[in-house]
């Protein structure tokens, strides 16, 4: 490896709540069993939270199995839903029928999924993970056997034509003994890596 390369036990592509949950549990695993891991996020993000800035309704559980006293700290999940509608809509008219079981959010929050993951990005910093926002994933890295084995970041300083100009940097390797694509099934990197091991075979 050459002196723009780096190299983690573990590296996230995506620093949105699956990328940063995933970063925060396996480091908690690891202090529990007593080991060290390396950990790394690229966020192509200039910040995290920068590309989600929709809102949700949040389920707990999964919150709650990272941090079982997140309602102490100051994660901003406050506010609960209070009451919610079901509606048949018709061209002139409308018809309210009972919530169906399965789209119940009675025990959920409504939250910007935004300032969630800026908060987990804290929680993940505070337990030692290297997170890289502004450094979008270029290309997939394959070894000689033709298994993953790291992610190449974008060139920087680059003109609309493609052409260095005198802010130019190359992109930077990370190489990684396990690499998690968490950028969603319709990332680049993901349809890339989706087509080349035919991970969409015998699926819907």
């Amino acid at each position: 490896m050459d002196s723009d390369s780096l190299f983690y036990d573990v590296l996230i592509v995506g620093a949105g709540p699956s990328g940063l949950s995933t970063a925060i549990h396996l480091k908690q695993l690891a202090k529990k069993n007593n080991q060290e891991i390396s950990v790394c996020i690229l966020e192509k993000g200039s910040e995290v939270g920068s590309h989600i800035i929709s809102g949700a309704v949040l389920e707990t559980g999964p919150l709650e199995t990272l941090f079982p006293n997140w309602k102490e700290s100051d994660i901003p999940v406050t506010n609960q839903v209070q009451a919610e509608n079901f509606f048949y809509y018709t061209r002139r008219s409308r018809w309210s029928l009972p919530v169906p079981a399965q789209l119940k959010n009675s025990n959920n929050y409504i939250i910007s999924l935004g300032q969630l993951c800026k908060w987990l990005a804290k929680q993940a910093e505070a337990l030692g993970v290297d997170i890289f926002p502004g450094f979008p994933a270029a290309q997939v890295i394959y070894n000689s056997d033709g298994f993953v084995s790291g992610i190449e970041t974008a060139a920087m300083g680059l003109d609309a034509s493609g052409e260095k100009n005198a802010n130019y940097q190359p992109g930077l390797k990370l190489f990684a003994g396990y690499t998690v694509v968490a950028e969603g099934c319709r990332g680049s990197l993901s349809k890339t890596i989706i087509k080349r091991f035919r991970l969409d075979r015998n699926s819907e």
